[in-house]
C-alpha cells in the first residue's frame, strides 16, 4: 500500500510538472491564437482546482492499474509498455475526440498527442521504476 501511495504522489507531481511544461510553456503560443475557444489565463485560474482534482484521480488510477499488472520482468520495458498502452487508451483518443468536436488546428492536435504521449510513456517508466524489485541476493552475488 505504501508503494502505491508513493507512486500515486510522485506520478501526480511529475504529471503536473509535465503538463505545465507542455501546456503552459510549449503550447501556450498555440493556445493564445485560439482565444475564441480557450479561457483567458485569469479565467482558467478559477477552474484550476478541477484540473488538479482530475490529475489526482488520473495519477491514482494510473498507479493503481500499474500496481495490479506489474510482473517480475525487467522494469524499464514493462514501464514503456504500460506508458504506451496508457497513451493509446487515454491520451491519443482524448485529443482525437477534442479534434472531432472542436475546431482545433490539426497541427495543435498533433503537438498535444505527441507531447502528452511522450509524457505518459515517461510516467509509465516512472511508475515501473518506483515498483521495481531489488535483485535477489544470489543473483547479485553471481555477477
Amino acid at each position: 500500500m505504501k508503494k502505491l501511495l508513493l507512486t500515486w504522489v510522485v506520478v501526480f507531481i511529475a504529471w503536473q510538472a509535465g503538463n505545465f511544461i507542455i501546456h503552459g510553456l510549449l503550447l501556450s503560443g498555440d493556445y493564445a491564437q485560439l482565444s475564441a475557444l480557450m479561457r483567458t489565463e485569469a479565467e482558467s485560474m478559477k477552474y484550476l482546482p478541477w484540473e488538479v482534482l482530475a490529475h489526482v484521480i488520473m495519477a491514482g488510477a494510473f498507479a493503481w492499474i500499474y500496481s495490479h499488472g506489474v510482473t517480475a520482468t525487467p522494469w524499464l520495458p514493462q514501464g514503456l509498455r504500460f506508458g504506451v498502452a496508457a497513451a493509446l487508451l487515454a491520451t491519443v483518443p482524448q485529443y482525437l475526440i477534442y479534434y472531432a468536436v472542436q475546431p482545433l488546428p490539426g497541427i495543435l492536435v498533433v503537438k498535444q498527442i505527441t507531447h502528452e504521449g511522450v509524457l505518459v510513456v515517461l510516467l509509465g517508466v516512472l511508475a515501473a521504476f518506483l515498483y521495481r524489485q531489488a535483485p535477489a541476493p544470489e543473483a547479485a552475488s553471481q555477477s
